[in-house]
């Protein structure tokens, strides 16, 4: 049975880092960081293939990257000049499968 289990969230100053880790059950394949601010709808952030193949929403390019371990089943999201716009929850998520994460909560004060 698939599971994700989200971590690394916390609470930063505008300008920090935080690094996220998604741990997987099972094998996985196409992977998913998405991020719901409030009083926002859920949004992609970035997105990961098997090969490796990364794409990014505009407003992360250059500060965030996404990488996976295919031996550890994980995916991460190295996250760097943060803003006060990138606070919300972020939920880690198996493309193929359409399942969810619990979410981890990153907050970025100003």
């Amino acid at each position: 049975q698939l599971q994700l289990v989200e971590s690394g969230g916390g609470l930063v100053q505008a300008g920090g880092s935080l690094r996220l880790s998604c741990a997987a059950s099972v094998t996985i394949f196409t992977m998913g960081w998405y991020r719901q601010s409030p009083g926002k709808q859920r949004e992609l952030v970035a997105h990961i293939t098997p090969g490796s193949t990364t794409r990014y929403v505009d407003s992360v390019k250059g500060r965030f990257t996404i990488s996976r371990d295919d031996v550890k089943k994980m995916v991460f999201l190295q996250m760097n000049s943060l803003k006060p716009d990138d606070t919300g929850v972020y939920y880690c998520k198996d493309e193929w499968r359409a399942h969810w994460g619990q979410g981890t909560q990153v907050t970025v004060s100003s």
